[in-house]
């Protein structure tokens, strides 16, 4: 397995440290449940611009950030691309839509920074709520919390403006904003790259 090239006896789960203290925040393992937990991760790294998933894809993975920076976006009719999400270190990310109805993607998922991710895969995931119940209530917060994350979305973009748009992004993603080109916040916030350089130019001078 590919976790194989990162753990030892001495010290068997260094690589997934930040991924067993998201893990924690919500429920706690006994060790024997951490390392199967562990048995069924793989590791995953992708070059800056690599595909982690193409629409028309069915999404087989719960895909957890490590390191580096992923976008979820899509292209409508015309090609043109709307990002949906943006997932940098300590984050979950998927085709949510995909992973559970076993449909195709209608979501790319793609690297803007070299990136390794931690994926669990579907039938491994259905094994893990068998073996470590704990994980049910789990991924039912991590689903509730991204369903809720799209319901506060959807309405911002019908209620706010493009410059609340993007002080609201710069409040909840300070550091994300430094690792990002003008050009990707500009297409999640649904605005022109031009638009949102006047936005920052206005909010310089105060």
């Amino acid at each position: 397995m590919l976790n194989d090239i990162f753990l030892s006896k001495q010290n068997p789960v260094p690589v997934f440290d930040l991924l067993l203290k998201n893990v924690a925040r919500h429920i706690h393992l006994q060790p024997d449940e951490t390392d199967f937990f562990i048995s069924l991760l793989q590791v995953r790294r992708l070059v800056k611009k690599a595909f982690l998933l193409q629409a028309g894809e069915v999404c087989r993975y719960e895909t957890f950030v490590l390191e580096g920076c992923l976008r979820n976006y899509y292209l409508d009719d015309n090609a043109d691309e709307h990002i949906l999400q943006f997932s940098v270190e300590d984050w979950w990310t998927s085709d949510l839509y995909s992973l559970l109805t076993q449909t195709p993607a209608s979501q790319f998922i793609d690297a803007l920074e070299d990136t390794t991710v931690a994926q669990i895969e579907r039938d491994n995931l259905e094994r893990l709520y068998l073996e470590v119940p704990q994980f049910e209530r789990f991924f039912r917060i991590m689903f509730q919390n991204a369903f809720i994350a799209q319901q506060r979305r959807i309405l911002q973009n019908i209620g706010s403006t493009g410059e609340e748009r993007y002080l609201a992004f710069r409040e909840k993603y300070p550091a994300l904003e430094r690792r990002l080109p003008q050009h990707q916040i500009a297409a999640y916030l649904g605005i022109t790259p031009e638009f949102l350089s006047k936005i920052r130019g206005k909010l310089a001078k105060g």
